[in-house]
């Protein structure tokens, strides 16, 4: 499962989803997780109202079941729901290497339904019918 953080500073969970100018995403299991991919943004980040620049943020986690932000506007956060994306709110700045080794606890035990959810994001779902024989007469 993949799950991404917005960070300025690649350590912590500390930026506005439409500011960061970092979005680290993790692989994630119960034995281990690891960096894929660390995303980098350019530009002029700040609170504008410029749903636009979104546009590329959603597209680097639209792989992500989960994205830890400091703080997400209402329209982006509907658009990250609207992906299947469930995003979690830190009341301050949390280390990403705490968070991951916190959520591998949870895999780990019994996840809350929305979790089991999310950890099939990304797997394709199959179905098994039994052969069944039939007989035109």
């Amino acid at each position: 499962m993949k799950v991404a953080f917005a960070t300025q500073d690649m350590q912590r969970v500390d930026a506005h989803f439409g500011w960061a100018k970092n979005i680290a995403i993790y692989e994630i299991s119960g034995e281990a997780s690891h960096l894929v991919e660390a995303v980098q943004f350019d530009g002029d980040l700040q609170e504008d109202g410029d749903e636009d620049k979104l546009a590329p943020k959603l597209a680097a986690i639209k792989d992500c079941a989960i994205l830890y932000v400091a703080a997400i506007g209402g329209s982006g956060a509907a658009r990250v729901v609207a992906k299947n994306i469930h995003p979690i709110k830190v009341n301050q700045p949390e280390d990403i290497g705490a968070l991951l080794e916190k959520l591998r606890a949870v895999l780990n035990g019994t996840p809350p339904p929305w979790l089991r959810k999310a950890m099939l994001k990304g797997q394709e779902r199959t179905f098994e019918f039994e052969d069944e024989e039939t007989e035109h007469g």
